[in-house]
């Protein structure tokens, strides 16, 4: 529903005086009398049903945070879990200390130091996430009271090894800087020496002891997934084996590589959730303009667009060995830099999942991509080893998040390198794609992935991205921007006949 507050038109499920100017308040006021607004919290309102409050401050979480605490960093538990309520309760580092009950939400500021070096702010608001430095060394603050704020030198320990086995040691010891940098900025000095203990002990350079048998048994090397090493082995021989078709690039223009960029990223976020109206996301990538209410899926679009469209990642192949941890990192801090809570370049710390697929540990991320992508060069190039190495990036799954989507531009990277079509995976295409990886991971047939990757190239080649008008209304006669696979089914070009050409 909207509302109209003088000239504005606003989304009255829910106001926040914050972003509002004089009149509008007013405005809001006077709904608020009349019955049709009701208070949430002084400075935040709404004409939802009561019962709608909780999601809805879920859902715009860091807005009203950063509407009702400017200037908070969010600390201790709630960092420590990526920026996330913990048990229904958000901590915030702010200048005084107070509990403020939100609907689904408990707020607990923490009296603290406001943002300091390495702390980023969140969405383009004025809230900040803390770095890696900070955020241990609050969790490592002694907790009292019913609300236990911080988790403690196991959990912190526990971290630090994870970001060794996955990082190495150039990460510890750039955490250990960071933090003795601001340790007495923040009054931090006494968790400044226990997180200096532990770093040493896990490098072998102190003997503090350590308290988890990880650290104990922590030893030297690069651990890998065996049994995905073998899975990747088991897709490179079958690539090796199949002679697969491979479709030239449709875009012999500046404008139709332009056009094919935006409708790249368009669908490739669509896959992970982040879902616009075409012409919402024709507006963020064509004319720059960033929607208010959703800043990071904003940014996430023009960070695809970003990559697709400059030649130097565009046609980045990947490199088998070593190189490719640094290759990937810089292209996962370059796509995600708009996302601090995501880990920018940082492999992650704590396991992911997707649905009943756990994917390689953090432990094991450098090792399996290490070894996994000295299988590159034993494929054709194209469209084998774009999906040998979109595969690879897709099981392993690096990062925190962007995972999906960085595997799609590593795989039409390759592609580009060898001026084949890039692939385009339409929404009503994404449940084929991804069951057809399930088949790959869960029971090791690589066939039906190789057959769909192979037949929604084809698809893709068969446009003319020269006017994006025209693309877009032929997709959309493709039923390429449906979801229900019930409903609909996906329509090559051929199909459409003459009238759509």
């Amino acid at each position: 529903m909207k509302t109209s507050l003088k000239n504005t038109t606003v989304d009255d499920s829910l106001i926040l005086y914050a972003e509002l100017n004089d009149a509008e308040i007013r405005a809001s006021q006077r709904h608020l009398k009349t019955g049709l607004f009701k208070r949430i919290v002084s400075g935040v309102l709404s004409a939802s049903p009561e019962k709608e409050w909780p999601a809805i401050i879920a859902l715009h979480r860091i807005r009203v945070l950063a509407a009702l605490f400017p200037g908070a960093v969010i600390g201790y538990r709630s960092a420590f879990s990526g920026g996330m309520p913990v048990d229904g309760v958000m901590h915030l580092s702010y200048s005084y200390k107070r509990v403020v009950d939100l609907p689904g939400l408990q707020v607990v500021l923490v009296k603290g130091h406001g943002n300091v070096q390495g702390d980023q702010p969140m969405s383009g608001r004025n809230i900040f996430f803390p770095s890696q430095a900070r955020m241990l060394m609050e969790n490592l603050t002694q907790s009292r009271g019913a609300i236990r704020k911080a988790m403690g030198r196991v959990a912190v320990e526990e971290r630090l090894i994870s970001i060794y086995e996955s990082r190495g040691p150039e990460a510890l010891n750039r955490i250990r800087e960071e933090a003795r940098t601001i340790a007495a900025t923040l009054e931090f000095e006494k968790e400044f020496s226990v997180l200096n203990d532990l770093i040493g002990s896990i490098l072998g350079t102190k003997s503090a002891q350590l308290a988890t048998a990880a650290g104990q048994a922590l030893a030297a090397g690069t651990p890998f997934d065996a049994r995905r090493l073998a899975l990747f082995e088991t897709l490179a021989a079958t690539l090796r084996a199949m002679p697969l078709m491979q479709k030239p690039s449709p875009t012999t223009t500046g404008s139709a590589r332009f056009n094919f960029a935006f409708l790249e990223s368009y669908f490739s976020n669509f896959i992970e959730g982040t879902e616009f109206d075409v012409s919402e996301a024709r507006r963020i990538v064509l004319e720059g303009k960033i929607i208010d209410q959703r800043p990071k899926d904003s940014h996430d679009i023009l960070g695809v667009f970003r990559q697709v469209i400059d030649p130097g990642w565009s046609n980045q192949s990947m490199a088998p060995g070593e190189a490719v941890l640094h290759q990937l990192r810089q292209r996962h801090a370059d796509l995600m830099k708009e996302r601090p809570e995501a880990a920018p370049g940082d492999f992650k710390d704590r396991e992911n999942f997707a649905g009943n697929t756990t994917f390689v540990s953090p432990r094991n991320v450098r090792g399996t991509m290490i070894e996994g992508s000295k299988l590159l060069p034993s494929v054709q190039s194209g469209m084998a080893r774009a999906l040998l190495a979109m595969f690879i990036v897709s099981e392993v799954h690096p990062f925190i998040d962007g995972n999906g989507r960085l595997a799609r531009l590593v795989m039409n990277a390759e592609l580009s390198v060898v001026n084949a079509c890039r692939v385009i995976v339409p929404t009503l295409f994404r449940e084929e794609y991804l069951d057809c990886l399930r088949v790959l991971t869960r029971q090791g047939k690589p066939e039906p992935f190789i057959s769909a990757m192979q037949k929604i190239q084809q698809w893709t080649a068969a446009f003319d991205y020269t006017d994006l008008d025209r693309v877009i209304e032929q997709m959309k006669a493709c039923n390429a921007f449906e979801k229900s696979l019930k409903q609909y089914q996906l329509l090559n070009f051929s199909d459409l006949g003459t009238g759509s050409h």
